[in-house]
């Protein structure tokens, strides 16, 4: 068993579906991706609870048939979240286990554990996964794991991150920091890049991370030298190898009820089942133009059927092209062409879909794609090199002493003003997404009372309800002028490790109020 020294700092790949660890090795100069148990690279990001233990990892996947309703999945997609996001809304349909709504209107999940109910916050079963991958480090490792970075997805929003930190503070862990899944997987092709005797110079590089429930772009500039500079992200937190899954599972289930007028949409086990299979072909059809979907689904009637490749992407068709959609926005937002970029790294399980490969090569006019990283070990490969430098552990290691990240922020800062023109309240952005931290800017507003409410949301829509409340705070006794109005100026400051700094100042006083909001 290999040794480092005590306190070690891991890289934790946090996803949807699949989760990945790995330590940097000063000795050998290197990262190793840390095995489960059962000796694999990734684990799952399930939890099933019975009637004598807690599994987690592969013993609780493979529990999703036999004991559906108490066997939790796709948790990232409730963490952060409110019950009453209609995206929530509409997964708890296809979902076997149960969710309510729990205090603060988060969502909860109510399972039977030891012949009792139980209800879990998603920060808690986040926890239980993250707790599984300290494990198996300490394991691997010989030594007690205390800290670590943990990836999210580049536009996961503030709520969702602090969401995420929590939940390593819950499995025991000292979160160093939360960075973005492509980010990492960039220090990764940089570190794996850096000897490349054609590489003189900085390039443009576009990280593709499409993953079994996130998407995230990113645009960056990589030196190699070790500086990453982001220039732009995009990406959808509710898209990747789930959503592909679903389309299959629902587009069968309409076809067994055509076959053998049967229903089985409100039977938990019977979905669960042909989820697996669903599953199954999906990852088949990567390496094969036809798959079987076979199973004993519902009152012992087998059902199977035959897919072709082809109607895997018919029928997931409108995912792919939203894909590349948002490739074309991050580039227009980093102000770059597609002839500008000089390397498309794609990662994440999802990015080995031939029609996405090859929707990708024809966007970026027939370049080849850069696949020679494992795609479901890059991001934690980067994590891990991150988590070693900020750890404070072996600073001499030129790979990491020359480590330099220049990130941005994925959602656009502001806060709510009345627009008296169409007499409702608007954000007001103060900080456009895609801006370089750390930053600080600031705007002029005035206030025609003496009390005023500042209001600090991140989104990107104009409407102040469809972005997320980051916090507020009041101003009292302002001074009004002859115009009868006061006259205030509002500063947005972010550091490097993503601190929102909000101050509000009335100009003619020294009447100050702020508020800090961590990771923004």
């Amino acid at each position: 068993m290999s040794h480092i020294s005590n306190g070690a700092a891991i890289g934790i790949d946090l996803g949807t579906t699949y989760s990945c660890a790995g330590v940097w090795f000063h000795k050998k100069n290197r990262v190793e991706i840390i095995p489960n148990e059962q000796g694999n690279k990734i684990t799952p990001s399930f939890i099933s609870f019975n009637d004598s233990e807690l599994l987690v990892g592969e013993g609780a996947k493979n529990q999703i048939a036999r004991n559906p309703t108490n066997t939790i999945f796709d948790v990232k997609r409730l963490i952060g979240s409110r019950f009453t996001d209609p995206q929530v809304q509409k997964d708890m349909k296809s979902w076997p286990f149960k969710v309510i709504e729990g205090p603060s209107e988060k969502p909860t999940v109510v399972v039977e554990f030891n012949g009792e109910e139980k209800k879990y916050a998603p920060e808690e079963l986040s926890a239980m996964v993250l707790k599984k991958m300290k494990e198996a480090a300490e394991e691997f490792i010989g030594t007690e794991v205390t800290d670590a970075v943990i990836t999210v997805p580049a536009y996961f929003n503030n709520m969702q991150r602090e969401a995420t930190k929590e939940a390593g503070v819950i499995a025991g862990l000292n979160v160093l920091r939360l960075i973005n899944e492509p980010t990492a997987a960039a220090i990764a092709y940089g570190v794996d890049h850096m000897e490349d005797k054609d590489w003189d110079k900085e390039k443009n590089v576009l990280v593709f991370d499409l993953g079994g429930g996130t998407f995230d772009v990113s645009l960056l500039r990589v030196g190699n030298t070790g500086s990453i500079d982001v220039k732009a992200v995009g990406g959808d937190t509710h898209l990747g190898g789930e959503d592909f899954d679903m389309t299959l599972v629902n587009h069968y289930m309409n076809e067994f009820k055509k076959k053998h007028s049967e229903d089985i949409s409100g039977n938990p086990r019977a979905l669960a089942r042909l989820k697996v299979a669903c599953e199954k072909a999906k990852r088949d059809l990567s390496s094969t133009t036809l798959a079987s979907v076979v199973d004993c689904l519902y009152k012992g009637i087998d059902f199977s059927i035959k897919i072709s490749r082809a109607k895997f992407e018919e029928l997931n068709s409108s995912f792919f092209e939203k894909c590349v959609h948002v490739v074309g926005e991050c580039l227009r937002d980093g102000k770059m062409d597609v002839k500008e970029v000089d390397e498309v790294v794609v990662v994440g399980g999802s990015s080995r879909i031939p029609k996405v490969q090859r929707m990708l090569e024809d966007f970026f006019n027939r370049k080849v794609l850069c696949k020679d990283m494992n795609g479901d070990e890059a991001v934690a490969f980067g994590a891990a090199i991150l988590a070693s430098k900020l750890s404070g552990n072996d600073n001499n290691d030129e790979v990491k002493r020359d480590l330099v990240l220049l990130d941005v922020i994925p959602l656009s800062l502001g806060i709510e003003v009345d627009d008296y023109t169409c007499g409702k309240d608007i954000m007001k952005v103060i900080i456009p997404r895609n801006t370089c931290i750390p930053t600080r800017m600031k705007e002029i507003f005035y206030s025609d009372t003496t009390q005023t409410c500042i209001r600090v949301f991140q989104g990107e829509s104009i409407n102040v309800n469809d972005n997320i409340l980051l916090g507020q705070f009041d101003l009292f006794k302002l001074t009004l002028g002859s115009n009868g109005r006061s006259q205030l100026e509002v500063c947005f400051s972010i550091d490097a490790n993503g601190i929102l700094q909000v101050f509000a100042e009335e100009t003619s006083t020294d009447k100050r109020k702020s508020i800090t909001i961590a990771k923004t």
